[in-house]
């Protein structure tokens, strides 16, 4: 008689000695990536989501294409439309009108839509999507128009805290791999997915200290 199939199991979110351990082990495996961590210094993401998973997929839809700035005035316009605690059927009692005069184009109110009519009709279960792998938040997600795979990574990292999410489409961490390695053209999809599998189970934080990367100056010599 065969086994069982296994069951995917979710990963326990980053906690500090987590992010203390995945810098140590980044350093131990990988020269470049050792350079890189004594540059950057200690891991400062953050240990707890600002915001709970509607707002923050909202703000996913605002901050998609626009400046950190401009899109945070939006971002916090929408809110202010809202009672505390919104829930998804607050955002569908907005009209158009009210959503364009805060900022968001027709384009990302319809992404807003979609996202809030399936969070209220069930088919996205944002209450129960932490207890899940994330191949199925990945999956759960890219069904709402508007988020792509790169969105759902952000929101695995970010919001999620899970340990191991590699953003492949991610121009960032393109651009700081082209600088690492010291490659003519920004690497392919293709070719971060295999640059990171060195740093598995740890790619969340490897990410994170790609990114910094790009605001500090890192030695080459990788001693």
């Amino acid at each position: 008689m065969s086994p069982p199939p296994s069951v995917p199991t979710r990963p326990a979110p980053f906690d500090r000695k987590a992010l203390d351990q995945a810098a140590r082990a980044l350093s131990r495996i990988d020269p470049k990536m050792r350079a890189v961590v004594r540059a950057v210094g200690p891991c400062t993401v953050s240990m707890r989501p600002r915001w709970d998973h509607l707002t923050a997929l909202v703000r996913s839809i605002v901050f998609q294409q626009l400046s950190g700035k401009a899109a945070s005035t939006i971002f916090h316009r929408v809110l202010a439309l809202l009672p505390k605690g919104a829930v998804a059927s607050d955002y569908l009692s907005l009209d158009d009108h009210a959503l364009r005069g805060a900022g968001l184009s027709r384009q990302k109110i319809g992404y807003l839509r979609d996202l809030c009519e399936k969070v209220d009709q069930g088919t996205l279960r944002l209450a129960r999507i932490g207890a899940r792998p994330d191949d199925q938040v990945e999956q759960a997600l890219v069904q709402v128009r508007g988020f792509g795979r790169w969105s759902a990574h952000m929101f695995l990292l970010f919001q999620l805290r899970r340990p191991d999410v590699w953003p492949v489409d991610d121009l960032g961490v393109r651009k700081a791999l082209q600088k690492l390695d010291g490659w003519t053209d920004l690497p392919s999809a293709k070719e971060v997915v295999l640059r990171g599998d060195v740093w598995r189970p740890y790619r969340s934080v490897a990410s994170w200290y790609l990114w910094r990367s790009l605001e500090v100056q890192v030695p080459s010599d990788f001693g």
